[in-house]
């Protein structure tokens, strides 16, 4: 502040606000686009944890309608093997990333994850379901 010649204070700072106003325009908008990546990896990280979770839900459903198909006592062959039986149980796109896997009515899914992320891989999920299965000589 200063003093004029009549003793009366006079602001100079609305002066100077008003010259330095041009030259804060878009900050904002910088400060954002600098922060966009961020949020970005942060919500495709949240999609990656649902689709991991969905997956690995798939891949036990998958298991168990396998197992539970190997156990099937079908002589006439009117179920489906426990392969297809698996895949059908799960949804087409995880099915398309599936193997189904079955030996002595213990059934093996494992789906492999895509990955949403750059530069994220994940593992495959593997789930095991296990039914019990007649023998031959049980009436």
């Amino acid at each position: 502040m200063r003093w004029s010649r009549t003793r009366t204070r006079t602001r100079t700072r609305p002066r100077r606000r008003a010259r330095d106003r041009g030259r804060d325009r878009g900050q904002v908008a910088i400060e954002y686009l600098g922060f966009l990546p961020i949020l970005l990896l942060v919500g495709l990280a949240g999609i990656q944890v649902g689709v991991i979770a969905y997956a690995a839900q798939q891949a036990g459903t998958g298991a168990r309608a396998a197992a539970r198909a190997a156990s099937a006592d079908d002589p006439d062959h009117v179920l489906p093997d426990p392969e297809a039986a698996g895949k059908t149980a799960m949804s087409d796109w995880v099915a398309r990333r599936s193997e189904v896997s079955e030996s002595g009515g213990v059934a093996t899914v494992t789906v492999h994850i895509p990955s949403l992320v750059p530069f994220w891989d994940f593992d495959d999920v593997r789930r095991t379901a296990t039914m019990p299965v007649p023998r031959k000589d049980q009436p």
